[in-house]
């Protein structure tokens, strides 16, 4: 693959910029209209196959979304293109595969054990309860089930920074969550034993967050990630006994 000329591929960076700029300098929020393809041509002195270019760059960044028929908005400056590059390299090799999922353990934790002062005094009642019944949710459907007992933990997951109000951190942190979704499943030995010790640290978490136990709070989450760090330990292993 050639891919594009250099002077092509500068003028198709230039007009990139040029489109970020606009939303800024303009004040534009997700969900607004940008100027039509004509109009953005004209403004960045552009022709309209590098606008097209440019636009096709953004679209794949969600920094813009084409509606098609009815024109290019500001996209939901969402994190999927993290999402996808980093979910590529934990697919790409088996080194990367398990460093990936060892960092984004690790970073997962960061934010919980690092905020569970702050989230352990927000949680409310009406929160604490949806926890528990996703902890339920949890056991009744068992990591058999696949789809329920996975969208329980993510959802458990994302409540659990929801008081914080910081969409940076609840992005990232649904960001890490989905990353590891997709590599996990390349790991072996998720037990019954682990099955188990998932939904009683879940459930730890809350029943801790309820008593305004800190100290009970980061340990459950230490009890909560401890297996998945096993997981990666062994595979880790069992691959290096393969070389």
């Amino acid at each position: 693959m050639s891919g594009a000329k250099p002077g092509r591929q500068l003028l198709r960076q230039e007009v990139v910029e040029g489109i970020k700029r606009h939303i800024l300098e303009k004040r534009l929020r997700p969900g607004d209209p940008l100027p039509t393809e004509p109009a953005l041509c004209e403004a960045l002195g552009a022709s309209r196959s590098s606008v097209r270019e440019a636009v096709k760059i953004l679209d794949a960044l969600d920094i813009v979304e084409v509606r098609h028929g009815h024109g290019t908005y500001v996209g939901r400056l969402s994190l999927s293109a993290l999402v996808e590059s980093l979910t590529f390299r934990g697919l790409l090799s088996p080194d990367d595969d398990f460093q990936v999922m060892a960092d984004l353990v690790d970073v997962r934790e960061l934010f919980e054990r690092g905020m569970a002062d702050r989230i352990v005094s927000l949680l409310s009642e009406e929160q604490l309860d949806k926890l528990d019944g996703l902890v339920a949710t949890m056991r009744r459907t068992g990591a058999r089930d696949g789809h329920g007992f996975v969208e329980a933990d993510r959802a458990f997951h994302a409540l659990l920074v929801a008081p914080l109000g910081n969409e940076l951190i609840g992005q990232l942190s649904m960001a890490f969550w989905e990353v590891y979704s997709i590599v996990a499943p390349h790991l072996d030995g998720f037990t019954h034993a682990d099955e188990m010790a998932t939904i009683v640290a879940h459930q730890n978490i809350v029943d801790a967050a309820r008593a305004g136990d800190i100290t009970g709070f980061m340990k459950a989450l230490g009890e909560h990630y401890a297996p998945v760090r096993r997981r990666i330990s062994e595979a880790r292993a069992r691959d290096s006994a393969l070389d």
